[in-house]
């Protein structure tokens, strides 16, 4: 009877902790799981040994024994005559299950643990708990939603459900509604819908994380003289100071104008105002003299 290395096979250290065993057993037990490999029956003997291994890796009681015996597991019926008062007790979060056709495990399993230890009992024979498999779907919001919140309708298996958006959400966030995917096998947990959503480029803003660019164009005027412009945030309009002698391309900051944030919608990011000096069209003969003035006296100084 061949020692079987449940370390080896769930592909862990010795020293691996109990998350890190429950980890690895979920990878394995999908990989070989019987229902994604019908009809193989390597698969179907290798998804045995992972839930054989981890059926004593992770129950800390077992897994003393295990490495207290080693290789040594032959010595232990005679030096130890309550080897089969040993009895199975379910890993936490352990949603899968197998066996050989009759529900028991290897004869190594049962020389070390003792017969009772191997009995899942015959109700779950061949029984396989699977979670149903996650739907994906993708929603487009504009920024104005993003900015506000908003909600979507889905129908997913005959059920209407109400998506809630919070205010602030960012492009390419995923949603998560739990339990609301496709049903579970035989008794197995449902899957999760997940929603990844897009929001739109705007044509007037910007978005860079929670700040908000823009542009609003000044006239030659009010950059030369100083004066008030009026910024057209994403929800109010503000009239902000400019100074005399401003160029074009400055930018305002304008703090707690942006956008929310989705952690907390009552803080927000700030907005930041570029102003973009227009030149003066269709003048009159009166201002184009005006203009002249200006430019000899400029010329004069110079």
């Amino acid at each position: 009877m061949e020692y079987k290395d449940y370390y080896k096979i769930l592909g862990v250290a010795k020293t691996a902790t109990a998350d890190e065993i429950k980890k690895a057993f979920r990878k394995l037990a999908l990989k070989y799981h019987p229902d994604k490999n019908q009809g193989d029956a390597k698969m179907e003997e290798k998804f045995k040994e992972v839930n054989e291994a981890n059926d004593v890796l992770g129950d800390p009681e077992k897994r003393k024994k295990y490495d207290d015996l080693g290789e040594n597991w032959q010595y232990q019926q005679q030096g130890n005559p309550n080897a089969g008062q040993y009895r199975r007790q379910q890993s936490q979060g352990n949603d899968y299950y197998g066996g050989g056709d009759d529900g028991r495990f290897s004869d190594f399993f049962e020389s070390i643990f003792g017969h009772d230890a191997s009995g899942f009992g015959n109700a779950r024979q061949r029984s396989y708990q699977m979670k149903g498999e996650d739907l994906q779907a993708e929603v487009e919001i504009s920024l104005e939603e993003a900015f506000n919140g908003t909600s979507r309708q889905f129908t997913v298996n005959g059920q209407k459900l109400n998506l809630k958006i919070k205010p602030g959400i960012t492009d390419g966030l995923v949603l998560r509604l739990a339990g609301k995917g496709n049903p579970g096998s035989n008794g197995g947990p449902n899957g999760n819908l997940l929603i990844t959503v897009h929001v739109l480029k705007h044509h007037r803003f910007e978005r860079k994380e929670n700040d908000l660019y823009f542009d609003e164009l000044l006239d030659i005027y009010t950059a030369t003289l100083g004066g008030k412009l009026s910024a057209h945030t994403i929800d109010k309009t503000l009239n902000i100071n400019i100074p005399a002698g401003t160029d074009s391309g400055k930018s305002f900051r304008l703090k707690g104008m942006g956008m929310p944030l989705y952690a907390d919608p009552t803080q927000r990011g700030d907005a930041y105002v570029r102003v973009m000096i227009i030149v003066p069209k269709n003048l009159t003969d009166e201002e184009k003299d005006l203009f002249k003035q200006l430019a000899d006296k400029k010329h004069h100084h110079a």
